[in-house]
C-alpha cells in the first residue's frame, strides 16, 4: 500500500463508488421505513447513521462493477449484506449486554433489548425481501446460509466463552461464523448478480473469507492493546467478557501450572481483574506477534485470490483495503 496516503482505502473505495452508494442509501432507509411500528425506523436509524464504513456493502458494488456488471441489482443486494450486518448488531449488542457501539449508546441501552431484537428481525426480513427482488436462487442460497453461519458462529462463540480448553480449530470455526462468512457472501454475490465465470467468483468468495478472517484476528489482536494507544477500541473487552482469542489460546497452550490457574480465574471464573497481567503473559510466550503474523498471513491470501481477478483500478483499491485491515497493526 501506498505510504502517506491522506485518504484511507475504504474511503478511496466509497469515493469510487458514491453513486452506487448513494443509492444503496436511498434503498436503505425507504426499505427501513415501516407505517404500523414507528419505532423500526428510529431504532435502524440509531445505528444505520452512526457512521459505519459500510465496507460490507462496498464489497459488493465493488465485486459486481469489477466483473462488469451494469444493471442495479448489486444495489439491493449491498442494502441486503447491509441490513444483515446491522441485525447481527443489534442482536449482539444484546447478547453482550453492551452499552456503546461506535462512540453512541446502543439501541437496546436507549429503547429495550425487546426493541433491539424485534427491529433485528425486522430487518432479517427485509433482506430476504430483498433478495428474492433479485430473482436469483444462486444470491438467495449464498447470503440465506451466510446468515445462517454467522447465527451459528455467535452461538459457537457463546458455548466456547470462559472454556480454556477452546481450540485454535473452535476458534477458526467462529471467526468463520461471526465476521467472515458475511466478508464472503458479500464478495461471491456481487460476482454473481454479474454472472461472472465460476473462477471469478470463487476467487472473490476466498477474498472475502480471508479478508474477514485477517479483520477479525487483527480485532482480537487490538483488544490486548496490539497497537498501543488511540486505536478505537477499548482494550480488554474480549478478557472481561471471556472470549477464548487467538493469542489467548496460544498462551494457554503453552502454559504453566500457574499461568493456567490464572486464566481459569479470570475467563472460567469471570475474575477478569487483571488486564496488566493477562497482557504480560501473551508477550511472554510471544502469542500477540504471532497474532499479528497470522492475520497478515490471511491478508496475503485474500490479496492472492484477487490476482484471479481482471486487472483494474477497483482491483487494486480491494488489494489497497486488505493492506489497510492489517494496517491498524503496524
Amino acid at each position: 500500500m501506498t505510504e502517506a496516503i491522506s485518504i484511507k482505502p475504504h474511503e478511496r473505495l466509497a469515493a469510487r463508488l458514491s453513486n452506487d452508494m448513494e443509492q444503496v442509501g436511498h434503498l436503505i432507509r425507504a426499505r427501513m421505513a415501516s407505517e404500523n411500528a414507528p419505532r423500526i425506523p428510529e431504532v435502524t436509524a440509531h445505528l444505520v447513521d452512526a457512521g459505519g464504513k459500510r465496507v460490507r456493502p462496498m464489497l459488493t458494488l465493488a465485486a459486481a462493477r469489477l466483473c462488469g456488471y451494469e444493471g442495479d441489482d448489486h444495489i439491493k443486494l449491498a442494502a441486503t449484506v447491509e441490513f444483515i450486518h446491522t441485525a447481527t448488531l443489534l442482536h449482539d449488542d444484546v447478547v453482550d449486554e453492551s452499552a456503546q457501539r461506535r462512540g453512541r449508546p446502543t439501541a437496546n441501552l436507549l429503547w429495550d433489548n425487546q426493541s433491539s431484537v424485534l427491529v433485528g428481525d425486522y430487518l432479517f426480513a427485509r433482506s430476504f425481501q430483498l433478495m428474492v427482488e433479485t430473482g436469483s436462487l444462486r444470491v438467495l442460497d449464498i447470503l440465506s446460509g451466510a446468515a445462517a453461519t454467522i447465527a451459528e458462529g455467535e452461538v459457537l462463540q457463546l458455548s466456547a466463552a470462559r472454556n480454556i480448553a477452546t481450540t485454535e480449530e473452535t476458534y477458526l470455526k467462529v471467526v468463520r461464523g461471526k465476521t467472515a462468512a458475511l466478508f464472503e457472501a458479500a464478495c461471491q454475490v456481487g460476482g454473481v448478480v454479474a454472472r461472472a465465470p465460476h473462477d471469478q467468483t470463487s476467487a472473490l468468495a476466498e477474498f472475502g473469507d480471508a479478508l474477514g478472517i485477517s479483520f477479525q484476528i487483527i480485532d482480537d489482536w487490538l483488544d490486548y492493546g496490539g497497537a498501543g494507544e488511540g486505536i478505537g477500541k477499548d482494550i480488554g473487552d474480549d478478557f472481561r467478557e471471556g472470549k477464548l482469542t487467538l493469542p489467548v489460546i496460544r498462551a494457554i497452550a503453552r502454559g504453566d501450572v500457574e499461568e493456567r490457574a490464572f486464566w481459569r480465574e479470570a475467563l472460567e471464573r469471570g475474575r477478569s481483574d487483571d488486564l496488566a497481567r493477562a497482557r504480560a503473559i501473551l508477550e511472554r510466550h510471544g502469542t500477540l506477534k504471532e497474532t499479528r503474523r497470522e492475520a497478515l498471513a490471511w491478508r496475503d491470501r485474500a490479496k492472492a485470490a484477487l490476482t484471479r481477478l481482471p486487472a483494474s483500478e477497483l482491483r487494486d483499491m480491494l488489494g489497497d483495503l486488505a493492506d489497510y485491515v492489517v494496517a491498524r497493526a503496524s
